[in-house]
């Protein structure tokens, strides 16, 4: 990849990163996004240890590689960030954009027995058969054997729900896998709300969600890429030194 195509990733990153604490999606200065810049997912971006999502602008992002090498950047990664971005990057390379989140909402589904999203609202169905639901929790990813049982365990979906933990979000750029993000948080903050009042949720019918949902992603290509740069106009007016 061209320095000026990494400069550019650097920056929508950073720009994801910071819009993410806005929405109350970051964790301290935990958690990670990542970005690969090799078509192997052997290189790649992520934000360094020690730097609160708020604060990060394109020049603090580090690019490592699957060695734990750091080609740009005097800046530390954080053995969970590595352990798993960089395994994720390895076994699915076409999940260039990899999100992990401590999320609340989409968190919360991930601390109740069998929890998942169910097909009962729209933005629900955006997901359907589309998250991998990792059940058992083995503790923290300070290994390449964790990122490898989440990347296995992943599969060919998108998105992992990882029980006691969080989620996963990945997609081929930056702005694919934030408006993921951004639309699974949502859902799960409707579920847990509906489920708050005690009453049962009114669960759509298969046949429907089936037929629904291939529409619904098919159309959201131009709607993902219009929503973030919707978000960079405005960091650029409030936050501009996220381009630095």
């Amino acid at each position: 990849m061209k320095p000026e195509e990494i400069q550019r990733n650097k920056i929508e990153l950073a720009a994801a990163l910071r819009w993410a604490s806005r929405l109350g999606l970051s964790e301290g200065i935990c958690n990670h996004f990542s970005l690969a810049v090799s078509v192997e997912g052997d290189q790649f971006l992520v934000n360094p240890m020690g730097y609160h999502w708020r604060e990060i602008t394109a020049s603090d992002l580090v690019l490592a590689d699957k060695d734990r090498r750091i080609l740009q950047g005097d800046k530390e990664v954080e053995d969970s960030a590595f352990f798993i971005h960089s395994r994720i990057h390895l076994a699915k390379p076409q999940a260039r954009c990899v999100l992990h989140t401590h999320m609340p909402y989409a968190t919360a589904l991930c601390l109740l027995d069998k929890g998942r999203l169910e097909m009962a609202s729209q933005n629900a169905i955006r997901f359907f058969n589309r998250i991998a639901y990792i059940d058992d929790y083995e503790g923290l990813a300070f290994d390449s054997s964790e990122g490898d049982r989440l990347a296995s365990a992943m599969g060919d979906k998108d998105i992992a729900f990882l029980a006691a933990h969080g989620v996963i979000v990945s997609g081929p750029t930056v702005a694919d896998a934030f408006d993921e993000l951004y639309y699974l948080e949502r859902a799960c903050q409707s579920q847990i709300i509906a489920q708050s009042s005690g009453q049962k949720l009114r669960i759509l019918p298969e046949a429907v969600v089936s037929s629904v949902a291939p529409v619904m992603n098919s159309g959201l290509a131009t709607m993902r890429c219009l929503h973030f740069e919707a978000i960079k106009r405005i960091l650029d007016r409030e936050e501009p030194e996220y381009r630095n």
